[in-house]
């Protein structure tokens, strides 16, 4: 086929009956189908009738056979012929008639009349002349419930006698219980019903005694009687019994009756069988009304709790619900209420309970920080059964008191000194224990305190001086231990021995309540001046200048040798050593800081670079303890060192100018001076044209020209030139005119002077016959009162 075009399949489905004239009762889904050539298809056949003998489909493709359904599908696959019928069929149940026969009465066959609890019996329902025996059904009746049915498979259609039996094993509860037998006849629905029951049968079962209990509870008061039934058949006797004797049951029970008791009982069969008995009555405690316990002791709590059932017990404490530890604790201190309480009733019990217990840790007390001047208070609080007493360890001073008050220890200071720095514990105790807290106290402006005094606390003495005591006291009542340590000695005072107390370091030590130990130095050095002192050169005593030479100075025998102090002296200047050591006997030379304090030999050496200036010179080293900053002692100084210092010549240029004048006809003098060691040799060097006066190293020249002074010693040489430059000289005609010029001045000041002197000043007196002045006896001149009379000449 193209696959332009599309072609489909008609298919015609339908039905078939096999009864004449009798409606057809099937459905077919779908009932036409229309599909593509190739597609497959599925067409479902259901009938709605029960009773038939099969339906099928005919087809000409995948046609089925008969089946005994009420639904069958026709399907097929890729279907692909064109001309396709299929037809759904169903072929209907036939009807056939029936003979019956069934009994009016039927009747029941049984073993016995009397039934024995767990035995066996057999019931048989007689059943006369019944057909068809496979319609017949036969029910068994204990009362009105079906305990067993009977069907039959006889296809057999004639009358036959049945006799269908029922096993059965009784129980008590089928004593007076009626059984059955009824035969039911079904022949359809279009046939009748029919059923027979034959006659009853009262069982009588035969058991027992059986004992129905095997606790009894009654209240106190009430008897035993008709408390534990006792079935049988027949009706059993019983006898109560507690332990061998017989027991009444119509007395009342108290508590102390309950117990085992035993039921005998004689019927059917004998039966013994033991029972417990309760006698109820209501919670009833007995407990102390005051607990007193030691904490974490195991609790010893006597309560007792009576009642049956047995009651039930609550604690409460603060209206919640606890439950009683083991070991108490001071939580589970304080007031309980205990109930007691069963189905009868409830009962109730106050109850104190106190714990002993050791104080608990110290609360509120800390390290506190106060300003000098100001008020600081401690507080110490603790829990504890009985309330603790409180007690305080510290350095005790006036300004500090102690307050009591609701369980609270307090320490107060008043204006807080140096004193109050320290330590303060607080102890916090009763039957139980103990606990204590130690705090510090810092005073913010003061420096802490040790109470304790040296005398004197400075001891300086001489080697093999006379022996001297110090004493380590206080004033304070808090201390608990006072000593001296680093000395041997159990007192308080220590006495010193001027020979051997070398390497001695006196500590006054104490022990103080709050401030702990504390201690005092006593300033103590033993010293010894040294034996001697000297002086020596490493190396050569001849050098040169500019070379370096050490110097070392031995002081022997000196204790202590830190405070020693090596001076060095150049004539009378004082040396400041540059690259000095000290070398002490005992120390090794890298050590430094040497502390031997007994008397030792020490060397000390100092390097110098050597000039012209120590030529000669005297130097010296001296020894000096310093044993007090007031006070040195005395300098042991060596005796003086002289060292010969080589060095080259060197002119004195401040005499000997580099440039002179000389003047025509005035000649100059030139004075060459040096200095060097050993002295050194001069000589003046010139042109061979001048013709100079040489005279030592004195040159007079009057000639201009360059002139050479050159000084000359073991050492070296060195040469100074002088040029020498001609002026001409004026000066003469100067000083001529100078001259001249003053004398003419002179000669008219004389020859003025002189006139004035003659006229104003000069006058003639005698001595002979004077004449007093009427004012005063004298002679007055130029305003001086003359003492010798005079008499004035014409």
């Amino acid at each position: 086929m193209s696959g332009s075009r599309t072609s489909f399949v008609r298919l015609f489905v339908g039905f078939l009956l096999s009864a004449t004239g009798a409606c057809c009762p099937i459905e077919l889904t779908p009932p036409s189908v229309v599909l593509h050539y190739g597609d497959t298809v599925s067409v479902n056949c259901t009938t709605s009738e029960d009773m038939h003998d099969g339906i099928g489909w005919e087809a000409s493709v995948a046609g089925t056979g008969l089946e005994m359904v009420n639904h069958l599908t026709w399907s097929v696959k890729n279907l692909t012929q064109w001309s396709v019928s299929a037809l759904c069929f169903i072929n209907p149940a036939h009807t056939s008639l029936w003979k019956q026969s069934f009994p009016e009465t039927i009747s029941l066959g049984y073993d016995d009349d009397t039934m024995r609890e767990g035995n066996q019996y057999n019931f048989t329902c007689d059943i006369r002349n019944v057909a068809p025996v496979q319609n017949v059904t036969v029910r068994w009746y204990k009362g009105d419930t079906i305990i067993q049915t009977h069907t039959f498979d006889d296809p057999s259609k004639e009358p036959v006698d049945l006799s269908p039996v029922l096993s059965y094993t009784p129980t008590r509860e089928d004593e007076g219980v009626k059984f059955r037998c009824e035969a039911h006849l079904d022949l359809g629905p279009d046939g009748p019903q029919l059923n027979v029951s034959s006659e009853e049968f009262n069982a009588t079962v035969l058991f027992g005694p059986d004992v129905q209990c095997s606790t009894v509870e009654l209240l106190e008061g009430q008897t035993l009687e008709n408390r534990c039934p006792v079935t049988g058949n027949p009706v059993p006797v019983v006898t109560w019994l507690k332990g061998n004797e017989y027991a009444d049951v119509k007395l009342p029970l108290s508590r102390k009756e309950a117990g085992m008791y035993t039921i005998r009982s004689e019927g059917l069969s004998e039966s013994i069988k033991d029972i417990q008995v309760h006698v109820m009555y209501g919670p009833e405690l007995n407990c102390t009304s005051k607990y007193i316990a030691i904490e974490y002791a195991p609790r010893n709590l006597t309560c007792t709790f009576e009642g049956y059932p047995e009651p039930k017990v609550t604690w409460y404490k603060d209206f919640n619900e606890v439950e009683l530890p083991e070991n108490l604790t001071r939580r589970d201190a304080g007031h309980y209420l205990i109930t007691a309480s069963n189905k009868l009733s409830n009962a109730s019990h106050r109850l104190d309970i106190v714990i002993i217990y050791p104080p608990s840790q110290i609360l509120e007390l800390e390290d506190s920080v106060v300003d000098v001047g100001y008020d600081l208070r401690l507080k110490c609080s603790s829990s504890g059964n009985p309330q603790p007493t409180y007690s305080w360890s510290y350095y005790r001073t006036a300004n500090v008191m102690e307050e009591n008050e609701d369980g609270v220890s307090s320490l107060i200071i008043r204006s807080a000194t140096s004193y109050n720095i320290g330590l303060y514990t607080c102890q916090a105790s009763n039957d139980r224990g103990y606990i204590s807290k130690t705090v510090r106290v810092t005073v913010k402006g003061a420096e802490p305190e040790c109470p304790i005094t040296v005398t004197p606390d400075r001891m300086v003495i001489p080697y093999q001086g006379n022996a001297m005591s110090v004493a380590c006291v206080t004033n304070s009542t808090n201390v608990k231990d006072l000593y001296w340590q680093g000395v041997k000695t159990n007192s308080t005072i220590w006495r010193v021995d001027t020979h051997n107390d070398w390497d001695l370091s006196p500590v006054c030590t104490a022990t103080f309540e709050g401030i702990g130990t504390c201690q005092k130095p006593l300033t103590f050095i033993l010293y010894k001046t040294p034996d001697s002192v000297s002086i020596q050169s490493v190396d050569d005593f001849s050098s040169l200048e500019g070379e370096k030479r050490q110097l070392q100075c031995d002081i022997i025998n000196v204790a202590p040798v830190r405070n020693l102090a090596v001076l060095w002296y150049h004539g009378n200047e004082t040396i400041k050593p540059v690259n000095g050591s000290l070398q002490v006997t005992g120390c090794p030379p890298e050590n430094t800081n040497c502390d031997i304090r007994t008397p030792v030999n020490v060397s000390s050496t100092i390097s110098i670079t050597l000039n012209r200036s120590h030529n000669k010179a005297a130097f010296r080293c001296g020894a000096q303890l310093n044993l007090e900053p007031e006070r040195l002692q005395p300098l042991y100084m060596s005796s003086p060192l002289n060292i010969t210092v080589y060095y080259k010549p060197v002119i004195n240029d401040t005499k000997l100018q580099k440039a002179v004048p000389v003047f025509r006809g005035y000649p100059e003098i030139l004075v060459c001076e040096a200095d060097g060691h050993p002295p050194p040799k001069i000589q003046w060097l010139y042109s061979s044209d001048k013709k100079p006066n040489v005279s030592g190293g004195t040159l007079i020249v009057s000639e201009p020209g360059l002139y050479s002074c050159n000084a000359t010693n073991d050492v070296g040489s060195v040469s100074h030139d002088v040029k020498v430059i001609l002026k001409e000289d004026y000066l003469p005609l100067i000083a001529g005119f100078v001259a001249v010029t003053v004398v003419v001045i002179s000669v008219i000041f004389v020859f003025i002077y002189s006139i004035y002197y003659k006229n104003t000043k000069m006058r003639r007196y005698s001595l002979k016959n004077p004449k007093l002045s009427t004012h005063n006896g004298n002679v007055a001149h130029n305003g001086w009162d003359m003492q010798f009379p005079m008499t004035k000449l014409s």
